[in-house]
């Protein structure tokens, strides 16, 4: 099998993925603009190109292994047995992928502080406008009365 199908197969897989970064960027914004419809939206769609993704993931597997006879194959290996204009065209195909998905970490986590920054200011104002009540344990009586600090009762009539 020649390595044309495989390189279509990455190209898409490297779109999908562009769009799935793209998303996240849009994500970001609709997070500092707490727009929780607009976000709503963005995870269905964000959804749609992961199981895309996915689906592409198969194919890829497939025909890696197809090329190397391997079932855990990877790209750089399909790279060292294929001739030299496909074998440059997959490199560059791999190195965009690679950036591509390095980028997607790189917002996602952005997308996760910012989350866990909104969280955080949620629960920090519930709190201000629940105030926790004291705590309904024993405490000594007399300490709160300063009556009889340091004595015990028996003390009292000698």
């Amino acid at each position: 099998m020649s390595a044309a199908k495989l390189i279509e197969t990455l190209d898409k897989m490297y779109r999908l993925h562009e769009m799935l970064y793209k998303s996240t960027e849009k994500k970001t914004e609709i997070i500092k603009q707490n727009d929780m419809d607009g976000l709503n939206q963005l995870l269905k769609d964000e959804q749609k190109y992961t199981a895309a993704i996915n689906t592409m993931e198969r194919e890829r597997q497939k025909q890696t292994a197809e090329i190397t006879g391997s079932e855990t194959a990877t790209i750089s290996e399909c790279i060292e047995q294929i001739t030299d204009p496909e074998k440059s065209q997959l490199q560059q195909l791999q190195q965009k992928l690679a950036t591509v998905i390095e980028k997607l970490k790189e917002q996602n986590q952005l997308n996760q502080s910012l989350i866990y920054q909104s969280l955080q200011f949620v629960n920090m104002s519930m709190s201000l406008f629940n105030p926790q009540p004291e705590q309904p344990n024993y405490s000594n009586p007399q300490k709160k009365s300063g009556k009889g600090l340091g004595q015990s009762i028996f003390d009292e009539g000698v």
